[in-house]
């Protein structure tokens, strides 16, 4: 692809921008000093914008969707990474694997929690046997914030699979993680767990409530009867 069509996409991108949305949005995703997201830049496009677009220049090739990936603007990235999960969903086994070392090598763009959210699962999981993660474990183990929430919500590729001993398995390392966003992302995964199989969720609790942030406690059981959410926000089981 040339390099008329990454100036393209990035002519396409500021088309939708709004001055009034990058405004909330930098707001949204706490971007100020001392904040998860200090110094991210937002053009103010919508995400429905940001997926039209990213079908519209699907053909784009892996080396301009990581300078896409490399940009100062939030959107941008954003939209790599939409680039990135629809190749790597259209690739033959050798372009994933390419996809997902890119992925890895390129984690310092991946900076906020919707980057990884919408991305982690579909790049990362396919590529980590549900008993052989020790890559994840290695990103759980991480400095940066981000990867460590890459590491959780890669296991919902297997969550969706039914095979749950992944998101188990970093949920146990991250117990003790200090940031909020992880308790969050841990909570969401247990609860994903849940949705497919209470028992497995259950077991995971028993064991580890009362130790559980009482974020990630409370994001794992949003969905369990009122009087069974009480008994384990109590620690009385």
């Amino acid at each position: 692809m040339s390099d008329a069509s990454l100036r393209a996409i990035r002519a396409a991108i500021r088309a939708e921008a709004n001055a009034d949305d990058a405004g909330h949005l930098q707001r949204f995703f706490k971007t100020g000093p001392g904040e998860y997201a200090e110094g991210d830049r937002f053009l103010g496009v919508r995400v429905p914008a940001t997926r039209r677009i990213a079908r519209a220049y699907r053909s784009l090739s892996l080396d301009d969707t990581l300078l896409l990936l490399r940009s100062k603007w939030h959107e941008e990235r954003l939209l790599a990474l939409l680039l990135l999960v629809d190749a790597h969903s259209r690739a033959a086994d050798a372009g994933r694997v390419a996809i997902y070392d890119a992925y890895l090598a390129h984690t310092r763009y991946i900076d906020n929690w919707d980057l990884v959210d919408s991305s982690a699962a579909q790049i990362v999981g396919p590529h980590v046997p549900p008993d052989a993660i020790e890559s994840l474990e290695r990103l759980a183990r991480s400095p940066n914030l981000w990867e460590r929430r890459i590491a959780i919500i890669a296991t919902f590729h297997w969550i969706r699979a039914g095979e749950f001993a992944p998101a188990v398995r970093i949920a146990e390392q991250l117990l003790a993680d200090p940031h909020d966003l992880i308790h969050k992302a841990v909570g969401w995964m247990l609860r994903e767990v849940g949705n497919r199989s209470r028992p497995a969720e259950e077991a995971f609790l028993r064991t580890h409530c009362r130790a559980m942030p009482r974020t990630m406690l409370r994001y794992a059981i949003e969905k369990f009867p009122e009087p069974l959410r009480k008994r384990y926000l109590a620690g009385i089981l």
